[in-house]
């Protein structure tokens, strides 16, 4: 069993987690590197406290604590416009600091997001293309997780 830490992006604090915690049951995203027949259990759900991360400290420590070996930061730090500036140094106090890995994204990002980034170009502008390999590989899953199409979240 691997357990994991999700830490959400502030902006998104009110999220019930449908769409991470549905990637997880179906491996997408992310979670497509774990093997299927390998639970994961989430030991830990914070919000990052606002830019530029004030539960930073806390959060993932606290998530250790109670075996994390493995920090997310969920796919809504890439989704928001722009996408949050401090991935790269939340990613490093984790590791360097907290002493976990942590792996940028959770649930596939959703077609209409992909769209829209694509047409602002802030993901290009912002570099922020470096972060999104394991949650835009899978085109399907794309559809299957944008809320606009008629089909969200069916088989």
């Amino acid at each position: 069993m691997v357990k994991i830490g999700v830490i959400v992006c502030d902006r998104n604090r009110t999220c019930t987690g449908n769409k991470c915690f549905k990637s997880i049951i179906e491996r997408d995203g992310s979670f497509e590197k774990y093997p299927k027949d390998e639970p994961i259990e989430v030991v830990g759900w914070m919000v990052c406290g606002g830019c530029p991360g004030e539960r930073l400290e806390a959060a993932p420590a606290d998530m250790k604590k109670y075996g994390a070996e493995v920090i997310h930061l969920a796919s809504c730090y890439l989704a928001g416009y722009p996408a949050c500036p401090y991935i790269e140094d939340h990613r490093k106090y984790i590791e360097t600091v907290v002493g976990l890995p942590v792996r940028v994204g959770t649930h596939p990002m959703p077609r209409n997001y992909l769209n829209g980034h694509e047409r602002i170009g802030d993901w290009k502008r912002d570099e922020a293309e470096k972060w999104l390999g394991e949650i835009t590989a899978n085109q399907d899953d794309a559809d299957k997780y944008d809320s606009t199409n008629p089909n969200f979240l069916r088989k």
